[in-house]
Order: C-alpha cells, then sequence, then structure tokens
C-alpha cells in the first residue's frame, strides 16, 4: 500500500468516527483509532484545513459543513427512479405482475415509474404521468398512510371521497382504520380501489434522512392475488421497498420508528 493510501485509509478511519459520535476531542480520537497522538494530530490537521472538520472554542472537533454540501450534491443527483428501476425489475421477474413507482404531489399521488407484467393480460391505465388521489388504491394510499397525523386532516379537510372502483373507501372511519393499520404493519392491500378486478400491494421508500419519498407497488388482475400468493407478494415488495431505502442512504434496522419493515 502506498503512502498516499495509507493517507486515505487513516483520515476515513478518523471520519468514520463520527457517524456514532457528534464531536470528539483529540485524546478521544487518539483512544478509539488506538493510533499515536502525533499521527492523529496531523490528520486532524489536515482535515480541519480541508474543510472536513470543524473544532469549536472548546476544543471538541465535528463534521465540517463541506459535508453537507456534498451531502446535499449526491441527494440533488440522485434520482429515486434511478435507484428503483433495477429493484422493480428484480421484483417484476420474481412475481411476474407489473411493479409501479409512486410519488406525492401534494393531495395527489403520481405514477413515475412502471414496469410491465409478463401476463399477456395486464391493467393498462398505471402509466407514468397519471394522477390519482391518495385515499384510492395500495400504493397511493402507503404514502397517506405515513403522512404525519397533522398532514392527514389536512388531507381530510381539503379531499372528498369519491367512489373509482366498486371497492374504493368512501367512509373516513374505515379509511382512517385502513391508514393506522398500513403504518403498523408496513404495507397497504387493495381490491378494485382504482379499477374493478384489479388487486395491489406497497410498501414505503425512506430515504436518508428517514423522510417517505414513495411507494412501491406489484398490482395485477385480482384473480392473481388470491390468499395463498398475497402473504408472498407482501413480503417480496416489502423487501424490494428496503432495498430502494438502503440506496437511499436509508439505515434499515429490522424494527424501525415506524414499523415499516416488520416482517408479516
Amino acid at each position: 500500500m502506498s503512502s498516499q493510501n495509507t493517507t486515505v485509509v487513516k483520515s476515513l478511519t478518523i471520519l468514520n468516527l463520527f457517524l456514532e459520535h457528534d464531536r470528539l476531542t483529540l485524546n478521544e480520537m487518539v483512544h478509539l483509532t488506538n493510533s499515536p497522538k502525533t499521527s492523529v494530530f496531523r490528520m486532524v490537521k489536515s482535515l480541519e484545513q480541508m474543510g472536513f472538520l470543524d473544532k469549536d472554542e472548546t476544543g471538541k472537533y465535528s463534521l465540517g459543513l463541506l459535508f453537507l454540501q456534498f451531502g446535499h450534491l449526491v441527494r440533488d443527483r440522485l434520482s429515486i427512479r434511478q435507484v428503483a428501476l433495477p429493484v422493480m425489475q428484480k421484483l417484476r421477474d420474481q412475481v411476474g405482475e407489473a411493479v409501479n413507482l409512486i410519488v406525492r404531489d401534494h393531495f395527489e399521488a403520481v405514477y413515475v415509474e412502471k414496469v410491465d407484467t409478463i401476463h399477456p393480460v395486464r391493467i393498462y391505465n398505471e402509466h407514468p404521468g397519471r394522477r390519482v388521489p391518495m385515499y384510492a388504491g395500495a400504493c397511493p394510499r402507503i404514502l397517506l398512510s405515513f403522512m404525519s397525523k397533522a398532514e392527514q386532516e389536512t388531507y381530510f379537510r381539503n379531499v372528498v371521497l369519491l367512489p373509482i372502483g366498486r371497492g374504493t373507501i368512501t367512509d373516513v372511519g374505515q379509511l382512517r382504520a385502513a391508514l393506522d393499520a398500513a403504518k403498523d404493519n408496513g404495507y397497504t392491500v387493495s381490491h378494485s380501489e382504482l379499477q374493478d378486478d384489479t388487486s395491489a400491494v406497497a410498501a414505503p421508500i425512506f430515504d436518508h434522512a428517514g423522510d417517505m419519498v414513495a411507494g412501491l407497488s406489484i398490482a395485477g388482475l385480482s384473480t392473481r392475488f388470491g390468499d395463498d400468493v398475497l402473504p408472498s407478494l407482501i413480503e417480496r415488495v416489502k423487501e424490494a421497498a428496503r432495498q430502494c431505502s438502503s440506496l437511499l442512504g436509508y439505515q434499515v434496522t429490522p424494527v424501525n420508528q415506524f414499523g415499516a419493515f416488520n416482517t408479516v
């Protein structure tokens, strides 16, 4: 290993300490890295001069504002569609059904990506660019389920629950119960809500900050979503949403604060 590579490794070793610690003194970094103090001192000073570390008046170091700038660039240049598409294609190959990606736009849900089913009989109205209400259908409703209670109340005050398919939920009390269940379980299921004789299962996608940024769904004809296959479809869509979230920087744990990634 060249001296330059050694320097990079040592720098990353120090910077990685701040993944678990907000602020550290020089002595604390020496202790945590088990490295000579003179070596750590030189490395820290170099990182400080380059803007990777900041030192406060108490002598403690924290990550510099340069990381914030890099973070904004990564976030702005990272397209949810680019991240999700390979995962969606793999999911479609596993289940054979159409896979959809939906994002929120004010009080509506918008389809932004789709991977079509392998079956000759398919759903044609779930195309990128289509706008649908968030109360109807598994994927739109997963977006509504993970909004804050205050946002949900604002939504209820501004939206009329109109029937779209014969299974559309138009009762506010029933919808509230469905939203609570979805947030507890980490998924939604719908039958004939946006189109008669179609079904879907959906799960939420989160970004690096823990914010829900999209919904992922498997959708198809209701005849292919029977009780014998539904548990498997639910688990697969949750796992695919987990993968997308992880690629966006979300720290996936077996049980997170939303309950979204518990097993079915």
